[in-house]
């Protein structure tokens, strides 16, 4: 199980989450690199007195402190594009499921199956059971099935809202009149917590979104019971 309030980025649950982590790694070691020789160069010119007040140029040091910057946004920016390319690509998905932001709630539509569509509503504090979690449980989970490439149709009725699932490497703006997509693809099952990343309003905080990523046998038990 994922928890939106952990420190750090939750654990990865899709394939295109992992890439965002090594990425984020890989960049993490470049600015920990440029760092520490910045900070080593502070230190020296601070500490040493064999310095040349009458230098006027260096062009080795001025080619080098050129060139070097351009070679380290090029490390940055190709895997950074190949993952934008990845995340915008939507291969053959085997289901498609709607969802439309409301104000202050998100209702579904599974478009593979006839009259499978439903309302989600935070659940109110007071109806909390055991072990749920405040402001992020609902009445109404999506069920989907795990291992499956998914499409999310994502748009709103009334303002902006934002479909955000951390753990899956997912944000999409729900926008009113407009229609985006995403892949979701989950490589084990559980639940998974999101909310609204849009401020849409005063209740902008209690519109949480509920994952439950199951194997295909029972998606299709659930599905058939909700018919």
């Amino acid at each position: 199980m994922a928890y939106p309030f952990q420190l750090g980025l939750q654990d990865a649950t899709s394939p295109i989450m992992e890439e965002l982590l090594y990425f984020h790694d890989h960049t993490l070691m470049i600015v920990f690199m440029i760092s520490s020789l910045v900070l080593y160069l502070i230190s020296s010119m601070l500490m040493t007195h064999l310095t040349h007040t009458s230098t006027m140029d260096a062009q080795e040091v001025e080619t080098i402190w050129t060139i070097l910057p351009a070679i380290i946004l090029v490390t940055i920016a190709l895997p950074s594009l190949r993952i934008l390319y990845m995340m915008d690509e939507i291969n053959s998905p085997s289901m498609t499921v709607k969802t439309m932001g409301h104000q202050w709630y998100w209702s579904y539509e599974y478009t593979d199956y006839t009259d499978l569509c439903f309302d989600s509503y935070m659940t109110p504090t007071s109806d909390l059971k055991a072990g749920d979690l405040r402001l992020l449980e609902v009445d109404n989970r999506v069920v989907l099935p795990m291992e499956t490439t998914i499409r999310m149709l994502i748009s709103s009725e009334d303002v902006l809202h934002s479909w955000a699932i951390p753990s899956l490497g997912l944000k999409t703006d729900a926008i009113p009149g407009r229609l985006n997509q995403a892949t979701l693809l989950s490589t084990r099952p559980g639940l998974y917590y999101g909310q609204c990343s849009e401020i849409c309003g005063s209740n902008h905080s209690f519109m949480p979104i509920v994952l439950e990523m199951v194997p295909l046998n029972y998606f299709e038990k659930w599905s058939t019971s909700m018919l």
